[in-house]
């Protein structure tokens, strides 16, 4: 892993697992991690539920849009965390792979949302501690 270590998060349309998560990381791990997130069929726009869910916790994805999934963030990342993309997510030697299952919030309100961001808030904290901790040179 580099000095400083880069994540991609991938779900299907970019809009709302793969956005919180990569916002949470940001928030979370500040300059250590450099974060990226894609999907494989990117939405339109965020989901407005996640972006509600997240500003209750007073972080901003309003501003953010879904971007493509491309072999070069996969190449420029050292651990790829896929969350429901299956086959389309390319795979190469040497990068760290996990598979998040997390429910889908596409077409949820809020309140369906609020338990898939306090997940993601306490898996992110976990990778952040194997990562990227604190008290590392």
């Amino acid at each position: 892993m580099s000095e400083k270590p880069s994540v991609l998060f991938v779900c299907v349309h970019n809009a709302g697992r793969s956005q919180m998560a990569a916002a949470w990381l940001t928030h979370l791990a500040g300059d250590r991690v450099e974060v990226r997130s894609a999907g494989s069929t990117p939405a339109d726009q965020v989901n407005p539920s996640a972006v509600e869910a997240m500003k209750e916790v007073g972080i901003d994805i309003a501003t953010e849009t879904p971007k493509v999934l491309t072999v070069e963030a996969v190449q420029a990342s050292d651990v790829v965390i896929t969350m429901g993309c299956g086959d389309t997510c390319p795979v190469f030697p040497g990068k760290k792979y996990l598979d998040w299952q997390l429910e889908d919030p596409a077409g949820k309100g809020v309140e369906f949302v609020r338990p898939i961001r306090d997940e993601i808030r306490t898996r992110i904290e976990g990778l952040i501690a194997e990562i990227a901790p604190t008290n590392a040179k």
